[in-house]
């Protein structure tokens, strides 16, 4: 019969170091088996934080080319910033190594590559030549994005995972990008007048559809595990040839479209929401009438 091995500790000896002291209400002296105390793995998962460091090197590269006024190959960074943000949380659920610190490091990461970096592209190109209004709305955007990032830290697990609430910092910072995409690579006369003030109330819609409550769909319920119908991998071909075509005008609609679905959805639910209202005060008015 195995038994185990108790010993009793002397008064005023301490402890070794890979045994715990007894818990309240055990009985003070007498030990088990000894309990070894294992370091908490600190580990950093290296896969999917690789890819959260490329999305803030995309970020900071960005900043960098806007500084050098280079702003076409800024709005570029920025998307492969958002490409980088996408693969690094779908790669953790897929390879199963979610940890606290990823969180954390992709929440600090976005408010770098989504947050200050598309705020700085927008106002070194053109945004500064409307004086106080042109940093006014960069920081609206930079402060509407920081907002928006803390919300979604707090509301993990709260809200509906299949929607987003608010305009996503990513599709934000995209839509700030392909605008700039779209008028340098198409030559549009940046100087004139209307371009700065069309840049100024982008920016600010961006940063307030980020801190509203719209819905916007997320996309979390695809799975690229599972099987899907054939007609998805038709639009996912047209999309390619679309974006393939003409790169900054197809980015840029796509983004415009996303932005406006949370209102569109919203607009919609309010309809939907009259019609079962009048649907049903007309039941209750029948039921009524026939008493």
């Amino acid at each position: 019969m195995n038994t185990f091995r108790r010993r009793r500790l002397r008064p005023g000896k301490a402890l070794p170091n890979n045994v715990t002291p007894p818990r309240h209400g055990e009985r003070h002296g007498e030990w088990g088996a000894e309990q070894v105390n294992r370091p908490r793995n600190r580990g950093v998962y290296l896969l999917p934080n690789a890819f959260t460091t490329a999305n803030l090197f995309c970020g900071f590269f960005a900043i960098v080319q806007a500084m050098n006024n280079r702003f076409e190959i800024a709005a570029i960074a920025i998307f492969f910033a958002l490409v980088m943000d996408g693969m690094d949380g779908r790669v953790a659920r897929m390879t199963n190594t979610q940890s606290a610190f990823g969180e954390q490091y992709d929440s600090l990461t976005d408010m770098v590559s989504f947050g200050v970096a598309p705020a700085l592209v927008a106002y070194e190109w053109v945004l500064k030549d409307l004086g106080k209004w042109g940093w006014l709305a960069a920081f609206a955007y930079c402060a509407g994005a920081a907002l928006r990032l803390a919300r979604f830290n707090t509301n993990i697990g709260v809200v509906d995972k299949r929607f987003f609430q608010g305009l996503p910092s990513p599709a934000a910072a995209s839509l700030i990008a392909g605008f700039v995409w779209l008028a340098v690579d198409n030559k549009l006369p940046v100087k004139e007048l209307y371009i700065p003030w069309v840049m100024f109330a982008l920016t600010i819609y961006a940063g307030i559809t980020m801190v509203s409550n719209a819905m916007f769909y997320s996309g979390k319920a695809l799975d690229v595990r599972y099987r899907a119908p054939f007609g998805v991998m038709i639009l996912v071909i047209i999309g390619f040839v679309l974006v393939s075509s003409d790169p900054p005008v197809a980015l840029f609609g796509l983004f415009v479209a996303y932005a406006l679905s949370g209102y569109a959805f919203w607009v919609w639910q309010k309809i939907s929401l009259l019609k079962g209202t009048k649907a049903t005060k007309g039941k209750a008015s029948d039921i009524l009438s026939d008493s």
